[in-house]
């Protein structure tokens, strides 16, 4: 049986965006394992495997479903402890669970603020009035309003990144010589606002951009070979 990821895609099925989905996507890369992706839409994610999950990523793995990235990511772990591990030991788990927290709580209500719009854009009609009804009522405020103050957020994020940019001054990867989930963690969120917006997310150059442009070559640049929005 082919090993399934199910993926959030916009109105092009080759539009894939989601940040947890990319933790996932990099994970299973990590570990070596062959994986199909099935482009999925906000308005088809309750009906895959029997409304197994309201969210994505979701992993069939021959037979076994698992939800939600962090979950994948451990489960991954544990089932092919033979292969390049995700979180070299309980320390990196430990670790990846507060890097998950501020990728969720810092990092990604920021990019939420300045590419929900262009998120909106690359929808499928269908897809955009859930989007729309569900993340005005989200935001409070119209998508458009959001938008508006969009260059104050994009002019505010480098601040955010900042433990980041102190960590990466003595080391290639958060997870030290070489990437473990931490990595992914942030990348992902990184990875979706490079996919849905041409906004400039992060500096030219620096410690963090040559962070990132190494994550996007790693795993025979999967990464890359998704196409940067326009």
């Amino acid at each position: 049986m082919t090993r399934l990821l199910y993926s959030l895609c916009g109105g092009d099925a080759e539009c894939r965006f989601s940040p947890h989905v990319w933790k996932t996507v990099m994970s299973l890369s990590h570990k070596g394992l062959d994986f199909q992706e099935v482009p999925t839409p906000f308005t088809a994610i309750k009906s895959v495997e029997g409304g197994f999950s309201q969210t994505v990523p979701i992993l069939n793995d021959n037979g076994h479903l698992v939800r939600d990235s962090f979950d994948i990511a451990v489960y991954l772990e544990d089932q092919y402890p033979n292969m390049p591990t995700l979180f070299d030991g309980d320390g990196g788990r430990a670790i990846s669970r507060a890097i998950e927290g501020y990728a969720q709580f810092i990092i990604q209500p920021a990019l939420v603020r300045i590419v929900v719009k262009d998120i909106h854009d690359l929808l499928a009609p269908a897809d955009q009035a859930y989007f729309r009804s569900s993340r005005e009522a989200r935001l409070g405020r119209t998508l458009e309003a959001v938008e508006s103050a969009a260059g104050e957020e994009l002019a505010a994020f480098p601040a955010k990144l900042e433990p980041v940019r102190h960590t990466l001054k003595f080391q290639q990867y958060l997870g030290g010589d070489s990437p473990l989930f931490a990595d992914y963690i942030l990348f992902g969120a990184l990875q979706w606002a490079r996919v849905v917006s041409p906004k400039p997310i992060l500096p030219a150059d620096g410690p963090i951009r040559d962070w990132f442009e190494r994550c996007l070559d790693l795993h025979d640049g999967r990464g890359r070979r998704m196409k940067a929005a326009a």
